[in-house]
């Protein structure tokens, strides 16, 4: 008599599928309801589980918001590679900005950097995946910038880098002003003369 081979169970098995329908519903409560109104319950009716399923995977909710916003805040942003640092800055305006106005993201962003304000634990989190972000703009696109000779030798990268992108964060994400394609248009001509007259010095 054949025995049929018995799946392990526990801890063993995280089902896929389950573990992306916990991750989409985090991110959609978190857009509706905010950090410090998300609970287990709501996440796991929302992913149509049980609550143990969630704690088979993080202890609790801070341990599931954390791991799940850091996958995607540090997802590698594709670096434009167009030939110019105008058209690289102005690639990379129009995905940053794409990415600030979706939908959930609109939304989640605002509340996490509240709650940084009162959580060290998020704010380390948010900080590390925009020190990494900013990193590889500054390596990629200003560092080659520099070696085309578009930009003068020693401009500080991470001081580009705030110009580049610091405006767009500040009209989408804090003062949720709309834009149009002038104004990405416009606020690359500027960022582009403010770095050619001898860029930000190191």
């Amino acid at each position: 008599m054949v025995t049929a081979k018995r799946a392990p169970a526990g801890a063993a098995v995280l089902r896929g599928d389950i573990t992306a329908a916990i991750r989409n519903a985090v991110m959609n409560e978190l857009a509706e309801v905010g950090y410090g109104r998300l609970s287990i319950e709501a996440v796991a009716r929302r992913a149509g589980v049980g609550k143990t399923a969630i704690y088979r995977r993080w202890s609790n909710k801070l341990e599931m918001v954390l791991e799940i916003v850091s996958a995607v805040a540090e997802r590698s942003v594709p670096m434009p590679d167009t030939g110019s640092f105008a058209g690289d800055l102005q690639l990379l305006m129009f995905i940053v900005s794409k990415a600030l106005q979706h939908r959930i993201a609109s939304q989640i962003i605002p509340d996490l950097m509240a709650e940084a304000a009162r959580n060290p634990k998020i704010a380390e989190t948010l900080q590390r995946a925009l020190r990494t972000h900013q990193l590889a703009v500054g390596e990629k696109i200003v560092g080659q910038a520099v070696t085309r000779g578009e930009l003068p030798a020693g401009t500080n990268a991470d001081l580009a880098v705030d110009l580049m992108l610091g405006p767009l964060y500040w009209r989408l994400a804090v003062s949720r002003t709309p834009i149009d394609d002038d104004y990405l248009e416009n606020l690359s001509h500027a960022v582009i003369g403010a770095l050619r007259q001898g860029g930000p010095a190191t």
